[in-house]
């Protein structure tokens, strides 16, 4: 009986010599090289443009101390009209110019101001920072403190020639120059933001709701929608109707089940909260949205609901692809539907499983709409992304509200760490 020799060679411990081969090098692999680069370039910059300047940006913004109107730069803004009307030469008008600081925290120095002047028109007196030249309105406006507000008025006599010419000084908008300093763009940064999130009382609230919402959530959706999976996967009349239906959550536009959810379970005209009552099971109507802590597992179960379809899809898509001849050879041994289950479908699908954990756990620690839609964040449902929206927008805080994205999106790359280290399946493992 001839044996073989399993025993390593030399060459690398068990590796063959095609693995020890160097890779390919010369005029050839460099030219392949720069065309792969080439090639590869167009969607780098995309992947930078869309995804790596936004970040980028958020950690900017969360370490500078501005608000929502600090986004805006700080500009010195005119509003130019003419009071009085000229019916003939000789007529006397004013011309009105309107000038404001447009920010009340931060000063403006040097600023100017440029206006085409009207033919026909001779200013009685001019104000001493202004000068007409070459039928432009030239004026130095010095330096402006926060919420500055003045008028600039110029008294004219109109000549013949601007009556007959029907000119309207509106028809030009003065150009106004200045130099004002922004914190948006300036080198100076702060951890006040990231000190007002941490030392915040509701900061662990809101991220143990966080974690509960996703975490439930997930997991739930990944639950039922095996259980959809099992119930479908044999062959019955009606089959392909079910599937549809249950398809439904997923496919409907978020804010129509969400406001159907809202109206159900309202407690003074909810269909369901009139069943109850009416079947002797509660004695008044139960408020779902605006109760703790129920209306954290009432909007942790619409996530479930309406986000078990993908489960559902993938994890049918994966039983279907398993080999019949075992399960075949299984009921020859006698084996019960639950053994079945966990010792030949389970370790089959952790594979799927552990990919849409991933997924569904970053999306639903992403969501917003849902929740912001239902509650708005009250009766304790307020998310991390939903303190983001106040944060910013609510309170007019985009430095907090940047903050709180920062550790939102550290709190995923950590889950993502943890993740492929220790939870990570390959799939039929």
């Amino acid at each position: 009986m001839s044996t073989t020799d399993y025993t390593s060679s030399p060459a690398g411990k068990g590796q063959s010599k095609a693995a020890l081969v160097p890779p390919p090098s010369g005029p050839l692999a460099r030219r392949e090289a720069r065309l792969a680069w080439g090639l590869l370039t167009p969607t780098l910059l995309s992947v930078a443009i869309v995804i790596i300047l936004p970040l980028l940006a958020i950690f900017w913004i969360s370490a500078k101390p501005i608000g929502l109107s600090d986004l805006r730069p700080t500009t010195p803004t005119v509003y130019e009209r003419m009071r009085g009307k000229v019916n003939a030469a000789g007529d006397k008008v004013v011309i009105d110019y309107r000038l404001t600081n447009s920010s009340r925290e931060k000063p403006i120095a040097n600023v100017t101001m440029q206006d085409s002047w009207p033919e026909g028109l001779e200013p009685v007196a001019l104000d001493p920072r202004c000068e007409i030249a070459a039928g432009r309105l030239l004026c130095q406006l010095g330096d402006w403190e926060a919420g500055y507000r003045d008028n600039l008025r110029i008294d004219v006599i109109a000549q013949e020639s601007f009556v007959g010419a029907d000119v309207n000084i509106r028809d030009t908008e003065p150009e106004m120059k200045g130099e004002a300093s922004s914190d948006l763009f300036n080198l100076t940064f702060t951890w006040d933001n990231f000190r007002a999130v941490f030392d915040s009382g509701e900061f662990l609230e809101v991220l143990w709701v966080t974690l509960f919402y996703t975490i439930v959530g997930t997991i739930g959706a990944l639950v039922v929608g095996m259980l959809a999976a099992l119930m479908l996967n044999k062959s019955f009349s009606g089959q392909g109707i079910l599937r549809g239906l249950f398809l439904f959550p997923y496919v409907a536009p978020v804010i129509a089940v969400a406001f159907t959810w809202v109206t159900l379970l309202d407690p003074f005209s909810g269909s369901f909260n009139a069943l109850l009552v009416q079947m002797g099971l509660v004695d008044t109507p139960i408020n779902f949205f605006g109760q703790r802590p129920l209306a954290l597992f009432t909007v942790t179960a619409f996530e479930i609901w309406r986000y078990f379809p993908l489960s559902f899809l993938f994890i049918l898509a994966r039983m279907q692809s398993i080999d019949s001849d075992i399960y075949e050879a299984a009921d020859m041994d006698g084996a019960s539907p639950f053994q079945k289950f966990y010792y030949l479908s389970l370790p089959q699908l952790m594979g799927i499983l552990s990919v849409l954990f991933l997924l569904r756990f970053i999306w639903t620690f992403n969501k917003f709409d849902d929740i912001f839609l239902m509650t708005g964040g009250n009766a304790g449902t307020r998310t991390l992304t939903v303190n983001v929206y106040e944060q910013a927008f609510a309170i007019s805080n985009i430095g907090a509200g940047a903050a709180v994205a920062v550790v939102i999106f550290a709190c995923l790359l950590a889950f993502s760490f943890f993740f492929f280290k220790f939870l990570s399946r390959e799939e039929g493992l």
